[in-house]
């Protein structure tokens, strides 16, 4: 039985990176709902098999490529092996990032280097693989995924600051570039959304406390959900967006409003 139940992009082509959970997988499983054909990437090819397969199930169309975000080769190969899978691209969506807690003066030279290897220089490398794809398509979306971290700054954070800053101001800055193609470039900014990822930093004895503590920050009294960032993004690839580009849209629960 299929559960593929709207229409919002029917006809859309979409590239998702870090697909295999969390915020990725949300994404990938939105848009196939609204219609989308959709290829997953990431590192964990079984991962991304798995999406794959739910995708299916559902009554979705859905490759999987693995791949590096922040390898130029990997880019390039997984742009050509989703437009040979899916007939083209016209959607493009930048998640994959990696999370960082320290200082300047805590954080690792090497992890200092990661993070802003594959969240910024990921996005760069993706978004340059994908660029010519959505020209021939006769223009596209990219979506990316920062942070509210690239909005305001927390403490902490330093790395993670700097490389979500540096995706609020990319996205801009490729929006100018490109917008004459009819190519809009826009920008998520969540605070924290419950992954497994953000479950592991609360699993420690003190953890209920600390949650309870990060909570009571948001004015709607909860943390984001992985659906509440894929229902922006299925926005920002339909056409209902279609005059909107250079935007870094906070998804915060209204605590940058303090």
């Amino acid at each position: 039985m299929t559960q593929v139940t709207g229409t919002r992009l029917a006809g859309k082509l979409a590239l998702i990176t870090g697909a295999g959970s969390g915020i990725g997988k949300a994404i990938a499983l939105a848009y196939a709902a609204e219609g989308a054909k959709v290829a997953v990437m990431g590192r964990r090819v079984e991962k991304l098999q798995e999406v794959a397969a739910e995708i299916r199930k559902r009554g979705g169309e859905c490759v999987a490529v693995a791949g590096d975000v922040a390898q130029a080769g990997d880019a390039e190969h997984v742009a050509r092996e989703t437009v040979e899978k899916l007939g083209g691209l016209n959607v493009l969506v930048n998640n994959a990032g990696i999370l960082s807690v320290a200082t300047v003066e805590t954080v690792p030279e090497d992890e200092w280097d990661r993070v802003m290897a594959v969240n910024v220089k990921g996005l760069f490398l993706m978004s340059r693989a994908a660029l010519p794809e959505l020209r021939k398509a006769g223009g596209g979306a990219i979506v990316n995924v920062g942070s509210i971290v690239g909005l305001i700054a927390i403490k902490n954070r330093a790395a993670y600051c700097a490389s979500k800053g540096a995706v609020t101001m990319l996205t801009k800055a490729m929006a100018l570039d490109h917008a004459h193609e009819n190519i809009r470039v826009n920008c998520i900014c969540p605070a924290l959304v419950e992954t497994e990822l953000v479950q592991r930093l609360f699993a420690s004895a003190d953890g209920a406390a600390v949650r309870r503590e990060r909570i009571a920050g948001f004015p709607l009294g909860r943390m984001g959900q992985p659906q509440d960032v894929a229902g922006m993004a299925v926005f920002l690839a339909s056409e209902e967006s279609s005059w909107v580009t250079g935007t870094a849209i906070p998804l915060d629960g209204g605590l940058s409003a303090y």
